[in-house]
């Protein structure tokens, strides 16, 4: 205790250069505690995006591609899959249920998904979650459209409100359906997913929207009102993806065989879980990446730690030889120093700490908002507190090394005047 007190009064004699330590100690384990977090997030949030499909079928591709417009609303298919195909697959005795995808268009740079209510039935996330609504329900009219959360939070939009839908996708749309808006029919809940970022529709809302459109253009002079299309046959051509649950998982790889060998057209099917590792396992780079840099910081911050500690150690050589000349034997010489890296690896240590839920704090209502990432307040992991044990760890070892040189300093050589 006598040592730990004159630590203290040590470091509060010098606490100018003490408290630059301590914050650059304090910010280095805030980043440690900051990309582990969002690390461990971003996978269970990319990993929980679907949960209870057996299978994604598409327009034969690339199976990361497929999974990327599919899933996630990244990019465009290639093709699409005829409604044969899509009846057929729906027909197979090995199939509990399907939930058919169309896309293309969007409103205000949010995608817009055509499917039909089975997608509210039977889509599942974060260990087969279901989705729910927060206000209203389900599309029942031709013209109805169920908003995610994101959506519905940052335009603003509330049931009953029109909805123009813009012919391809981007933040300005240049070809609006402005003929035949949408009703906003639902809100969906929030779900961390990209459900929360896309509209949706009707399959036959979607060829509503086309049915005076011919190759991605409006054919010249044919107006068809939204009354007049109502009355008509608006089943759909083709669509862009198809989810599919099985009745029994163990006929997967049987039955994915089968679709990837169709011989109506070519069609691929992935397993989900399968393309999602194979989909993380190329952006863990980045990951890792940003893993080292952190980790740099704190070996920088301990780096200058110890540096200050030599440096002070040079100008203490009186004070550590009177220290001697008193009585202080070499092993309390080496304690005070050891003690005063320890105080401020930990005093460090805990102001990052504390910085790090600020922080979470601050800014986790613009990580959920710009890129739909929920970052949970909790109490730190596991893995969490093996770092924060490691950091005072090598805070204490770095102490070691002054409080050697002190060791081996002779008594003389700090009551020797240096000229």
């Amino acid at each position: 205790m006598p040592i730990l007190t004159l630590a203290i009064k040590s470091l509060w004699n010098r606490r100018g250069t003490a408290l630059l330590t301590i914050c650059s100690l304090a910010v280095s384990v805030m980043l440690l505690l900051g990309v582990e977090k969002i690390k461990r997030e971003a996978r269970e949030s990319f990993t929980s995006t679907i949960s209870g499909t057996d299978l994604i079928v598409g327009a034969r591709s690339g199976g990361v591609q497929l999974l990327l417009y599919s899933i996630f609303r990244i990019g465009n298919a290639a093709n699409n899959i005829s409604i044969d195909s899509y009846r057929r697959i729906t027909a197979f005795p090995e199939t509990a249920w399907t939930i058919p995808l169309s896309l293309g268009d969007s409103h205000r740079g949010f995608r817009v998904l055509g499917t039909s209510n089975d997608y509210f039935a039977h889509y599942r996330y974060a260990q087969k979650r279901s989705l729910s609504f927060t206000a209203g329900g389900p599309f029942e009219d031709i013209f109805d459209a169920a908003l995610g959360a994101e959506v519905a939070e940052t335009l603003g939009y509330r049931i009953g409100d029109p909805i123009v839908i813009n012919h391809g996708i981007g933040a300005v749309g240049f070809a609006p359906h402005k003929d035949k808006p949408f009703r906003v029919a639902g809100i969906l809940a929030r779900t961390g997913t990209p459900v929360d970022r896309t509209i949706h529709v009707s399959l036959e809302g979607i060829e509503a929207i086309h049915i005076d459109w011919r190759d991605g253009r409006k054919i010249r002079g044919l107006q068809i009102s939204a009354d007049d299309v109502r009355k008509m046959n608006l089943k759909p051509e083709a669509v862009t993806a198809v989810l599919v649950g099985l009745n029994s998982r163990l006929a997967a790889f049987a039955l994915q065989r089968r679709i990837n060998e169709y011989p109506g057209e070519p069609l691929l099917a992935i397993l989900p879980g399968v393309t999602l590792q194979e989909l993380w396992t190329l952006v863990g780079t980045a990951e890792t990446g940003l893993a080292a840099v952190s980790l740099l910081v704190a070996v920088a911050s301990l780096l200058g730690m110890l540096t200050m500690l030599l440096a002070g150690l040079s100008e203490r050589r009186r004070e550590m030889a009177i220290l001697r000349a008193i009585g202080a034997r070499p092993r309390h010489v080496i304690g005070l120093l050891i003690a005063e890296s320890t105080l401020l690896v930990c005093v460090g240590t805990m102001c990052g700490l504390a910085l790090f839920y600020l922080g979470l704090v601050v800014t986790q209502p613009v990580i959920e908002t710009r890129f739909g990432l929920h970052v949970a307040l909790a109490w730190p992991t596991a893995r969490d507190g093996a770092i924060l044990i490691l950091v005072i760890a090598a805070g204490v070892m770095a102490g070691l090394i002054p409080a050697y040189r002190a060791y081996r300093q002779m008594l003389t050589d700090g009551l020797t005047v240096r000229s």
